[in-house]
């Protein structure tokens, strides 16, 4: 099953996430490696995230961004995980 990832990113995000970037690289590399992450990444601005995710549940990819980097220092502010239907 897919999932769409919609969330946000906390006022300043580019000059707090500096120091957790590498660590939130790796753990996205991780994720493409696995399979379960199709693509993520920032509307222009820094404001947003979006991502797709395949995997077995939204559970998984929930847990997956919940220890994110990201998360854990606040860098995302808010994080909403959907079911996809991929129509094309």
């Amino acid at each position: 099953m897919r999932y769409v990832l919609w969330g946000t990113y906390c006022a300043n995000a580019i000059e707090k996430r500096a120091p957790f970037r590498e660590e939130h690289l790796a753990g996205l590399q991780r994720q493409k490696d696995e399979g379960v992450l199709i693509t993520l990444g920032p509307t222009e601005g820094s404001t947003h995230v979006f991502g797709i995710y395949e995997a077995p549940s939204q559970q998984q990819v929930e847990d997956l961004l919940r220890a994110d980097v990201y998360w854990r220092e606040g860098i995302w502010t808010a994080l909403e995980v959907y079911p996809w239907i991929q129509a094309f």
